[in-house]
């Protein structure tokens, strides 16, 4: 007889207890042990704790699986057991890690791989052949697709309360979750404030009243939002840095001229010659035009396909010297500029950040990171089996991400969305994706070459690019070193029929099967992999970082991004008063539930993951260990130098700062 020691860890999670019997079975090339129990008086079922069990057997050989089950005990209810990870010591001296990090109900048989990372084509013992046969079957069948409308990416078919359970929150992320927007609601409530209809009487009311919560950089805004240098600077480095790009010549439908804007340029210069110097920038909303919106008190709510003129001076400064409030020009879509009257000029720019929010929330935010994070994820969970080191390696970028989007769809996408409600749904929001997503180009999620695409290489102060390319740099240097240990070879990338239906869903059920996007359908190179690779883990954690992370700060003054207006945009010039801007900002009742919706985004949780960390030690090789470490030795890196440069800066940028990015898109 041989002694076999087992090490069972439980989860991070308050609910890590069980009444029931639990059973393991030890699986090798040489045969498997009985069904053993764990004696539960002796286990450990708080979080992260760790208990050790003997299972006496004949040898067996390499160890190739481990069993687990539960059955019940006497008459009790069943209370679930989340299981981190189990290491059993072989009477050779061998330590086996066996990665779990799932709950087990009473029933189920649960069959856990070693953590050797292995492809397809690596599995050569017909137990393994089998079990991988069996889990690439079943997948499939639990995760499935459903299109939740024609033409934007397909989402999971789970509303929230069947995900199965080791992709739903923890309890305390969940309770944290739920009683900062119910104690934010609450607060409010005890203000008068929320529900109310009112307009607001004055903006320094506005600012009186919501002192309850703020940030340095929030207090900057609501100080600074109507300069016009502090307003172009958000374009590059606020909430949406996706829009802005360099404007080579100007379109034919915004007839701006040398007289408008010659005030605003440097002396001895003119819009031709500042064009070609590059120094001219355009912020396009065309995509908005003709949208149905939502219908409040009878009255659709305005939307205007802006177009928004931006320059760069000799300091480095960019501000907005034109500003067109639809894409026809007429006499009653006229061209403002700076010398307009100042309420005139304040107004329109609150045109085009209210532009600018809707597609920030609907396109930057919901549909280019968290839906593709979706689409990534349930095609990791369908195609890969566990032991697949892109499974090993993606699965971190993927914590939370279904059920964090099913809260969002109904936010964004439900009856009282930021468009129009229909029958069908949030209309004016899917319409909206649609263009987008039809217009959306493989290159256009890929950091260094949207830079490029956009002309935005050389503008100063753009920090958003800078961290961005420096933490794209580091993510794709560890995704070579890490995709290298399993793919040596084009061979191995093109010969795995695992990664090729993984890519084959993700083109067809996130990107609709759209060739002109540029998006892979197929690998045939390891560089092609980890191009794509990249692009997921840096859409997962950087880019929703930098969408996201800034709600708060930005948002929280709601002039500054009016995610809603009430009245028409102005048609002539000189009849805006600070009642019309009143009347125009969202109501009290509305405000609020504004900025009590970015304190949740806002809000960094107990259990967050930070970009670069890997607690749930998926891979078992010493080589990827090292190549982890090294990773995050790059990303220490990068955060002392965005350290050293914020503190020189009025605004730090702070939203791509390591230790600020959560690894996945749960939030």
């Amino acid at each position: 007889m041989a002694m076999y020691q087992v090490h069972v860890t439980t989860g991070d999670t308050l609910l890590a207890g069980t009444n029931d019997h639990v059973f393991v079975t030890l699986v090798g090339t040489n045969g498997e042990s009985e069904r053993t129990e764990l004696n539960n008086y002796g286990i450990d079922f708080r979080p992260n704790q760790t208990s050790t069990y003997p299972v006496n057997t004949q040898p067996l050989g390499h160890l190739l699986l481990i069993k687990l089950e539960i059955s019940q005990y006497l008459y009790l209810p069943e209370n679930q057991w989340f299981c981190s990870k189990i290491v059993v010591d072989t009477p050779e001296g061998e330590a086996v890690l066996f990665p779990c990090h799932r709950w087990l109900t009473r029933g189920e048989v649960l069959e856990l791989r070693g953590a050797k990372a292995t492809k397809e084509s690596d599995d050569d013992h017909p137990l393994l052949i089998e079990h991988r046969k069996r889990e690439v079957t079943k997948r499939p069948e639990l995760y499935q697709w459903k299109e939740y409308t024609e033409g934007i990416p397909h989402i999971t078919n789970f509303e929230m309360s069947e995900l199965p359970s080791e992709v739903r929150f923890s309890l305390s992320k969940g309770l944290e979750f739920t009683f900062l927007k119910e104690f934010t609601k609450a607060e409010l409530k005890l203000k008068g404030l929320f529900g109310s209809e009112e307009s607001w009487e004055c903006l320094e009311s506005m600012k009186n009243t919501l002192t309850f919560k703020t940030s340095p950089t929030a207090e900057y805004v609501a100080e600074h939002w109507k300069d016009d240098a502090f307003y172009g600077y958000q374009f590059l480095n606020g909430v949406n840095p996706s829009i802005i790009r360099n404007c080579p010549l100007m379109p034919s439908n915004f007839p701006v001229t040398e007289e408008m804007v010659q005030p605003f340029l440097e002396p001895g210069t003119s819009l031709q010659q500042e064009i070609q110097k590059g120094n001219l920038f355009l912020c396009d909303y065309k995509s908005l035009e003709g949208l149905q919106t939502l219908v409040v008190a009878g009255n659709s709510l305005p939307l205007t396909a802006a177009l928004c003129l931006m320059y760069l001076d000799t300091a480095g400064t960019l501000k907005p010297i034109a500003i067109q409030l639809g894409q026809e020009p007429s006499e009653k879509c006229p061209i403002f500029i700076p010398s307009d009257p100042e309420l005139d000029w304040l107004l329109v720019k609150m045109f085009v950040k209210n532009a600018d929010s809707v597609i920030h929330q609907i396109i930057s935010h919901l549909m280019n990171t968290h839906l593709l994070a979706e689409v990534f994820a349930v095609a990791t969970m369908r195609h890969f089996p566990d032991v697949h080191p892109l499974y090993k390696l993606l699965t971190p970028h993927f914590r939370y991400t279904l059920q964090i989007n099913t809260a969002a769809r109904v936010v964004l996408l439900g009856p009282t969305g930021l468009l129009s409600k229909s029958s069908a749904g949030n209309e004016g929001t899917n319409e909206l994706m649609r263009r987008y997503l039809a217009e959306t180009t493989y290159s256009s999620l890929c950091l260094p070459d949207n830079i490029a695409d956009r002309g935005l290489q050389n503008i100063p102060n753009f920090y958003y690019r800078d961290d961005g390319l420096k933490l794209w740099t580091a993510i794709n240097r560890f995704v070579w070193a890490m995709l290298g240990l399993y793919y040596p070879t084009d061979d191995e990338v093109s010969g795995d029929a695992e990664l090729q239906r993984w890519i084959q869903d993700i083109f067809t059920k996130g990107f609709l099967g759209n060739r002109r996007s540029g998006m892979p359908e197929s690998f045939i190179t390891v560089e092609e992999v980890v191009k794509f690779v990249t692009m997921v883990i840096f859409t997962t954690s950087a880019q929703h970082a930098a969408v996201n992370s800034g709600q708060f700060d930005y948002n929280s003054w709601v002039p500054n991004n009016p995610l809603q207006l009430r009245r028409a945009p102005p048609t002539t010039k000189g009849q805006v008063t600070m009642e019309t801007i009143l009347e125009t900002l969202p109501n009290i009742g509305d405000t609020v539930d504004f900025i009590a919706l970015s304190s949740v985004l806002h809000k960094k949780y107990t259990d967050s993951v930070v970009l670069g960390s890997y607690p749930e030690e998926r891979f078992g090789e010493p080589a990827a260990k090292q190549i982890i470490e090294n990773f995050q030795e790059e990303l220490s890196s990068i955060e002392e130098r965005i350290i050293e440069r914020n503190a020189t800066l009025d605004v730090p940028y702070c939203y791509l700062q390591p230790s600020e990015i959560e690894n996945s898109v749960s939030i």
